[in-house]
């Protein structure tokens, strides 16, 4: 169950300092839960860990590919690996790895890569990942998830140690909205119906679910009833509350921090245009690459606020 707390503000403890937490429980409570890093344990708060669970805490260095074939061998052997760096290399630079050496050798593999999308700011364009939505969903059997708030983080990374097969988290290192209180709890492949509406549907992930939330509000002053789901598992989709809603709204605004090419709006879309065909509007990265820049300035370069849901809903509604 899920308590939800937003009002527009941020949250109190950056990402990074709730995941360092959360993973330092996660092997303190289970001796087969391990944990890699390639190189970045103090951006992501989990720098001391390595010598505290000498056993269970890795340094790997900058060698991401490497660092994949580890964790696989080590899931062979009975342990329960956890491994982060930048969503751009644990996408990009070590997808090979960990096609071959998690996902079809059937490993069982935690993958968290921080700094999704716009969320990267200053470290730009080539530290900037909009595909690994795409990249991680082509991948047979795997789940896809992203982290909303801090307060899921807490509550969900934990429960995902003995989940089969490889799970990769999108996870946003800084403060962002909060969303949920912090005894609320997930379940994987289940979205969370934040807001009920009857004109269209908002279905986002990440950062976008505050936007969403945002948009529909002031929607809502000019007559237009806005449902909001936040759909933090991409993959598998909660289909549904999909086809529940496309009975009920008959129009879908997609929103999300990462390219709109087989991110999460292409799934909604495939899935609807199957089974109950309606418009959908993507709000996301239009096929762009990455650039150096603070997040607020980036939303609005690549069009990732609440304008632009509330335009695209407008223009959803009207294609009813």
């Amino acid at each position: 169950m899920f308590k939800l707390i937003y009002n527009g503000e941020k949250e109190k403890k950056a990402g990074k300092k709730v995941f360092g937490e959360t993973m330092q429980k996660i092997v303190e409570q289970d001796p087969l839960a391990v944990y890699l890093d390639g190189d970045i344990m103090n951006s992501i708060g989990t720098l001391g860990l390595e010598k505290k669970f000498p056993d269970q805490v890795f340094e790997c260095g900058i060698q991401e590919a490497d660092m994949m074939g580890i964790a696989g061998g080590l899931s062979a052997v009975g342990k329960k690996p956890y491994v982060h760096t930048f969503a751009a290399f644990a996408a990009r630079r070590a997808f090979d790895q960990v096609f071959i050496s998690i996902a079809y050798a059937k490993n069982n593999v935690r993958i968290i890569g921080s700094d999704p999308g716009v969320t990267s700011a200053y470290n730009g364009g080539t530290h900037m990942p909009f595909e690994d939505i795409c990249l991680y969903r082509a991948i047979p059997h795997s789940t896809v998830l992203e982290f909303t708030d801090s307060a899921m983080l807490a509550s969900l990374l934990p429960t995902l140690k003995d989940r089969p097969g490889l799970t990769y988290c999108r996870l946003n290192r800084k403060e962002g909205t909060a969303i949920y209180s912090e005894d609320s709890t997930f379940e994987p492949g289940k979205a969370n119906l934040l807001r009920d509406g009857k004109d269209v549907t908002i279905v986002a992930c990440g950062m976008m679910v505050g936007e969403s939330l945002k948009a529909a509000e002031i929607l809502e002053k000019e007559g237009i009833s806005a449902a909001v789901i936040d759909m933090f598992t991409i993959k598998p989709l909660d289909e549904e509350i999909i086809k529940e809603f496309a009975g009920k709204t008959h129009a879908f605004v997609t929103a999300e921090n990462a390219n709109i090419v087989g991110g999460l709006g292409a799934a909604v879309a495939a899935f609807l245009a199957e089974t109950t065909p309606c418009p959908v509007i993507r709000v996301g990265v239009k096929d762009e690459f990455g650039q150096v820049g603070t997040p607020e300035y980036l939303a609005e370069v690549y069009g990732l606020t609440s304008k632009e849901i509330i335009e695209a809903v407008k223009k959803a509604v009207s294609m009813k």
